[in-house]
């Protein structure tokens, strides 16, 4: 039986008819939210993966390599969608160009992740790449309250209708591509269909996380 049996033969627009066998079924979805007010998804890299408490030696490893992989400064993005109607947020370090014919992106969220599951179903999505002085709103996304939008400041994007966060630097609109499993994430290609930076004299200085930390360029 299929992720997604019982659901919706449609696919959206856009939407690679490949991406769908990966969709996860309403009851599924239900079951991952739960009932907790709040949670915090993990930033760095690698933070994800669950850790054996049991072995001292696979913890180590697991902190050695979240420490390394720590030493890459990245951008901070937002991934949006719209799903069931509400607007749907979760913050994403990795993230990256991929193609440029066609135009294809990546982000890579955990399995462990509830927002994705919402976003995979809506079959599109909008990066927001986030600029210095957003690290709240950073926050506010990672978390796993029940309402990550309340106070943020957004417009649909021109292509799907994802939220555009207000004061970013720029966001890319994509449908979802293809999703191919890695491990304990899951790699999304996005096909790009629009994609615009902030108007002038918006902010332009980035939102980087290094080392457990948000810094800038500055």
């Amino acid at each position: 039986m299929s992720a997604h049996s019982g659901a919706s033969a449609d696919i959206p627009e856009g939407m690679n008819p490949n991406a769908a066998e990966t969709w996860p079924s309403p009851e599924l979805i239900a079951s991952w939210l739960g009932s907790e007010a709040y949670e915090v998804e993990p930033l760095g890299p690698g933070e994800g993966a669950a850790v054996p408490t049991d072995d001292p030696a696979k913890q180590a490893e697991a902190r050695h390599f979240r420490d390394v992989l720590g030493r890459f400064a990245s951008g901070v993005t937002v991934v949006t969608a719209v799903s069931g109607g509400e607007p749907v947020g979760m913050t994403c370090q990795s993230f990256s160009s991929v193609s440029l014919d066609p135009p294809l992106v990546l982000f890579v969220p955990a399995k462990t992740s509830r927002a994705w599951p919402l976003i995979q179903r809506s079959g599109r999505f909008c990066v927001n790449f986030l600029a210095d002085g957003q690290a709240e709103l950073s926050n506010q996304m990672a978390s796993r309250g029940s309402d990550k939008f309340a106070g943020v400041a957004w417009h649909p994007s021109a292509a799907t209708g994802s939220p555009v966060l207000e004061g970013s630097l720029a966001h890319v609109d994509c449908s979802v591509h293809a999703v191919h499993e890695a491990g304990d994430h899951w790699v999304v290609i996005g096909r790009v269909l629009q994609l615009a930076t902030a108007p002038e004299g918006a902010a332009e200085d980035p939102l980087l996380f290094y080392r457990g930390k948000y810094g800038t360029t500055r």
